[in-house]
């Protein structure tokens, strides 16, 4: 691998963490193995990464934006991670190459009052009747995620996306799983600049994306191809 090949930033879902979604599934090794450099971001509130002050979540994009290296990188995001680089990869077309997208579709273009999730933390209730939701109260728990930050992200008033689509100038590869919820893909890939790519990956769901098999080798297929 050149020297003159880009950084490739990778960028994780909510609740969870980089070391768990991109360390711990042998992601970065494999990019390694490939002469990759690596740049991990932990979201606020996920990880090592300390919260936000109450009035700077709606500018999370402006956050990760200062968190990439200077120069046109290459990025893989997965669901809010995935979200966010859409986001700048439309605000600042000449900072992408290529970019991987993953656990997301269709929502990016709903609409709706408030997220079930964010309503549910701040009851502080596991929803039983909502295998879903409950999925990520435990991931929460589990990844040593600040429950405030999962709900700020979710209440902020983010960058509209739809406007910025068309400013998008990376290659972009989508991945999604054929049982994800987030589907489906063809409202993103129809926005997306001509000759993006879809793959869709059999019998996976969201949750299970980032440690997909398939996942990961489309991923370093667009990524590293000459």
């Amino acid at each position: 691998m050149t020297a003159d090949v880009p950084p490739v930033v990778l960028v994780h879902g909510l609740a969870t963490s980089a070391e768990r979604t991109w360390v711990e599934t042998g992601f970065t090794e494999l990019l390694a193995d490939e002469g990759r450099r690596v740049s991990l971001v932990d979201l606020p509130g996920h990880g090592a990464s300390p919260l936000l002050a109450s009035g700077e979540w709606d500018r999370l994009d402006d956050w990760l934006s200062a968190q990439l290296p200077d120069g046109p990188i290459d990025a893989v995001g997965f669901s809010m991670g995935a979200r966010l680089l859409l986001t700048l990869a439309g605000s600042e077309p000449s900072r992408f190459r290529r970019l991987v997208v993953a656990g997301v579709g269709a929502n990016l273009f709903h609409s709706q009052d408030r997220s079930p999730l964010s309503a549910s933390l701040e009851a502080g209730e596991d929803p039983e009747d909502n295998p879903i939701l409950r999925h990520f109260h435990e991931l929460t728990r589990a990844s040593g995620t600040e429950p405030a930050a999962v709900q700020a992200i979710l209440d902020a008033r983010l960058r509209p996306l739809e406007p910025l689509m068309g400013s998008i100038t990376a290659e972009v590869l989508v991945v999604l799983g054929e049982t994800d919820f987030v589907g489906p893909a063809d409202p993103l890939v129809e926005r997306l600049p001509a000759g993006s790519r879809l793959e869709t990956l059999g019998g996976v769901d969201h949750f299970a994306t980032p440690k997909s098999i398939g996942f990961i080798d489309a991923s370093l297929r667009f990524l590293n191809r000459p």
